[in-house]
Order: structure tokens, then sequence, then C-alpha cells
């Protein structure tokens, strides 16, 4: 198990990392744009500022997504800078101060950041036609664990408590399916990231983990992960895919340039790193669903956006 991480306690952690949405911004974030205060007359900036999510290394995420950067920079004629912070808390920060034009966020992430920043989503990810996907919940091959229900006095592995597919979704699979609940019938560890979750499996240093499906088949189809050896415990149902979302005061037009530069796409080598097909049109409403897990969970989004 791992000796540095420290038991959870339940709810009270995961209110205490998403309370970190109301922290100040980073130093990060400050390098973003290098002031406290957004100018009011940013409506149509010369530079774009996009945020991805930090799934991986803020190096890895940052080469991975040069091919984004130049498509947008050629479609929208305009400079583009990406940015990965630290953590989901972070990046919600910087949307909320207006430092971020463009975010790539996590289902749960987004809904945080929607109920502190004047956003809108406008595309998700679509593989196969669909803009769902699903989260999973892993196992060692050797853990002895055949069900939801072995999970019971093991360790579970997520990853941010702000993510969707490797926190909010897995977490309620175990409530919903096996009446398990964090700190009382298992015992649960943050390790920031999907892939950490997939490696501590692998390793046997988590009994078992939750994390997105496309990346877990990602991190598989890249050797990272041996499908043998991390098996997939169980599968939840389809939720809205990971959204793009735009600061709603951005010109009418841009934002129509915006929207097209995505929802046009066909460059397969700006969507591989997505894992995607291409991106589909959204609308906030195809989130609720996300809200009402929230209430399943016992969390109060108004409450931890704070």
């Amino acid at each position: 198990m791992f000796i540095a991480l420290k038991k959870s306690m339940a709810a009270s952690v995961l209110l205490t990392a998403l309370a970190l949405v109301s922290c100040n911004a980073t130093t990060q974030q400050e390098s973003v744009t290098g002031q406290t205060d957004v100018d009011a007359s940013t409506a149509n900036p010369e530079k774009l500022v996009v945020a991805l999510l930090p799934d991986e290394s803020v190096s890895t995420v940052i080469q991975n997504n040069q091919s984004l950067k130049e498509h947008l920079e050629n479609e929208l004629d305009k400079e583009v800078e990406l940015f990965v912070s630290t953590d989901y808390s972070s990046m919600i920060e910087a949307m909320s101060r207006g430092r971020l034009d463009l975010a790539y966020f996590g289902p749960l992430s987004y809904v945080l950041a929607k109920t502190r920043s004047d956003i809108e989503p406008f595309a998700a990810l679509m593989k196969d036609g669909e803009t769902t996907y699903q989260a999973i919940i892993v196992t060692h091959a050797e853990s002895g664990i055949d069900s939801l229900d072995d999970v019971a006095g093991k360790v579970m592995a997520f990853g941010d408590p702000a993510s969707t597919s490797s926190h909010l979704i897995p977490k309620s699979m175990l409530v919903e399916r096996a009446d398990l609940t964090a700190g009382e019938a298992y015992e649960e560890v943050f390790l920031g990231a999907h892939d950490a979750v997939a490696i501590a499996v692998q390793n046997q240093n988590a009994d078992a983990g939750g994390l997105s499906k496309p990346i877990f088949e990602a991190l598989v189809d890249k050797g990272v992960i041996d499908p043998a050896t991390v098996i997939v415990l169980d599968e939840s149902d389809p939720y809205p895919q990971y959204p793009w979302a735009m600061r709603s005061d951005l010109d009418p037009a841009l934002k129509e340039q915006i929207s097209s530069a995505f929802l046009d796409l066909q460059d397969e080598t700006v969507l591989d790193p997505f894992n995607a097909d291409g991106f589909g049109a959204i609308e906030d409403t195809d989130y609720d669903v996300l809200r009402q897990m929230t209430t399943l969970l016992g969390l109060d989004i108004e409450e931890l956006a704070q």
C-alpha cells in the first residue's frame, strides 16, 4: 500500500479538495496573464489562452496538442497559448478570474466552473458518433477482487477529486451497485491523474481504481498498462463527454469562429491526442446528470465551488 498516502476521511476529504476551487490563483496561473484583474475590453483578444486538462504531465499534454495550437491559430488568425494547470481546481480558478478564453474541462470540473464563471459549452469529444463515454473500475488480476462488493475493506484509488470519470462516477458506482461508501466501507486515496491510478493498480499499490475507459484503452494501446494484469471490474453507464467551453463575453463573431473550428475539425493529427473522431455540439443541460449525481453523493455543487 502507499506508505506516504494517508487515509481519507470520506466526504470531508472531498470537500477539502474541491474547496481548493475557491483558493487564490497559483503562481502558475498568474504567469498566464501576469495580472490579477482582467481588462473588460477583451471580447476579441489578439491572443487566446486555451486550457487543457492535466490528465497527464504538463509537458506531455502541451507536446501532444501542438497540432491543436496550430489548427486554432490558422482557423482564427490569432496567437494561441496552451495552458495546463497543476490540477483541476487551479484550472477552474483561472477560468473564474477570466484568465482563460477556452478550456477543455472534465464534465464535473465544467459543472463546478460554471457556478463561478460566465462560460458556455459548445463542443464535446465525439467517438463512434457519440458524445458520451464511460468510466471503469479496474483491479489487479491477482487482487482477489471479483466484483464491486469485494472492494469493501480495500484501498480504492481515484484521480483528481474534481474528476468525473476518475472520481465522481466510480464513487457513485460503488454506492449504487454495491452500497459501499468511501471512508466507511473502503479506504480512498487520490493520485491526481488517470494514468497514475492505472499504474498504481498494476503495481499493486492500490487494490482497485477508477478512471476513464477511453484513457485506460489508450494506456493499453501505448503499452503502459498490461490488460492481462489490470482487468476491468465494472463499467459505468454512458455520461456526457468532456466539453470545450468558452467565455460567454467573447465577441459573437469570434465565438462562431471558435465553434466552427472544433465542430468542423477532421484533422486526425489534432484529434489523435483526444482519441476522438471529432467534436459534436453540446449544451449545458447535457450535464444536469452530473449535478444529479452530486446529490446522490450528498455534495452541494454551489457550496463546493465557493
